[in-house]
């Protein structure tokens, strides 16, 4: 077990080069279950959740080839072997093979995903999609049973607007019989991102990216090459990390549009920020007030940037509110910040932050992914050494986040934890 030590103060300058987006690709890998023939994605990141996917369809019969940045899929001696245990249980993006598996062979057995604890995060929208199709769904021993003699389209209200739920939905419907209308759709950059690998196969999907996605089912779906967006978050972070300690960092291989809720934000705290075709140019000049954000389904505020945004505040002039709209438990880094020596609590689902105030070096742990980006900025920004624990976490959404760090003159590296260092965290 690894910890990551990072000796704060020193200021960041260059550029760095983002990668693929983890939220697409862990949901185009399994959408390729539904090709009759080999499908590859590039601009793949290199990240844990990667792995354990490829691994996955590897379980069920597929043929994987993944180098850092590509993989390639051969899905035709795929069958659909029982999932209840193992690696779905450690990646949340699992239920993607719910739908896949389900458009593909009309049943499929899978564990409850796991992945981050951000608190109830259901999957019931996933489910009543899956029922408006035709298909019965059962959970029998901690793992969902989707059973259907034939899938057919469906006009299908989301209560609630769900990322997952409308991918899960486009999955199983790309091949079922008649039009599928999914209405209150999620309009998230990665759902247009798995539309477009859907239609390069040959599915016919209208809307993507508004509120109302039209699909006529197909018979078949064939191969095809596809190459992943930029991860707006992986942006959002490196462009706050830049605000944070940054003296002028070029973020490269972005989509601004992607990320225009993060600029307005930045700017309205008094940080320069210049939009290029591709690229996005922070300079920081000091001084930084407090604002207020509240995080919102797309293109609102993303709530996986809330965590580190939260850091950056506390350098802020003021009192800043963050309130967190889409998950209440998302605020295990406070604890974290207030060890080193932040002046933040927390209160329903907002934090108030008042800043700015001069951060310490301490042992802190990452109880999840964008926690753990929350606790690099902090580490970053900190006086003296941070140790932060839970590296896994962040693992599973940051490719090379040390080397891409190193490359902008941070002083960040791993060491191999103690056994008595691992037995406390595992204990914590």
């Amino acid at each position: 077990m690894d910890k990551l030590l990072i000796e704060g103060g020193h200021p960041l300058e260059g550029k760095v080069h983002i990668s693929g987006a983890k939220n697409s690709a862990v949901a185009l890998i399994p959408a390729a279950i539904l090709a009759d023939s080999t499908v590859t994605i590039d601009n793949l990141p290199a990240i844990s959740d990667v792995q354990l996917l490829a691994e996955l369809l590897e379980e069920i019969g597929g043929s994987v080839s993944l180098d850092e940045h590509e993989i390639a899929i051969e899905p035709r001696n795929m069958i659909s072997m029982p999932l209840p245990n193992g690696r779905v249980k450690k990646l949340r993006a699992s239920y993607y093979l719910m739908g896949a598996m389900l458009g593909k062979f009309k049943k499929a057995v899978i564990g409850l995903p796991g992945g981050c604890n951000l608190g109830p995060r259901p999957i019931d929208q996933h489910i009543k999609g899956f029922e408006a199709l035709g298909a019965k769904v059962t959970n029998e021993q901690g793992a969902i049973y989707l059973r259907a003699d034939e899938l057919r389209g469906a006009r299908i209200y989301l209560d609630v607007v769900s990322v997952g739920a409308t991918i899960n939905i486009m999955l199983a419907a790309v091949k079922a019989k008649g039009q599928t209308i999914i209405e209150n759709a999620a309009k998230e950059p990665e759902i247009i991102d798995v539309a477009t690998l859907l239609t390069s196969m040959g599915a016919k999907i209208k809307g993507a990216g508004t509120n109302v996605i039209r699909i006529d089912g197909v018979e078949t779906l064939k191969g095809c090459r596809h190459s992943i967006i930029p991860d707006r978050i992986e942006a959002g972070t490196y462009m706050i990390i830049a605000a944070a300690i940054g003296q002028k960092v070029l973020i490269d291989n972005v989509i601004p549009y992607h990320v225009e809720s993060l600029i307005a934000k930045l700017r309205e705290m008094g940080i320069t920020v210049e939009v290029q075709n591709d690229q996005i140019l922070i300079h920081n000049h000091g001084g930084k007030k407090g604002v207020d954000i509240k995080t919102l389904v797309y293109p609102g505020f993303p709530t996986d940037l809330q965590q580190p945004i939260t850091t950056l505040l506390t350098q802020a002039e003021g009192t800043s509110i963050v309130t967190d709209t889409i998950y209440n438990a998302r605020f295990k880094h406070i604890d974290e910040l207030r060890r080193m020596g932040a002046n933040v609590k927390v209160e329903g689902r907002s934090a108030i932050i008042n800043g700015p105030t001069v951060l310490q070096g301490a042992k802190v742990s990452a109880s999840d992914l964008r926690a753990g980006a929350a606790l690099v900025v902090a580490g970053l920004m900190a006086e003296g050494i941070t140790e932060v624990s839970g590296l896994e976490h962040i693992d599973r959404g940051y490719e090379d986040l040390e080397a891409k760090l190193i490359g902008l003159g941070a002083k960040i590296w791993r060491e191999k934890m103690t056994e008595e260092e691992a037995q406390q965290v595992k204990s914590s």
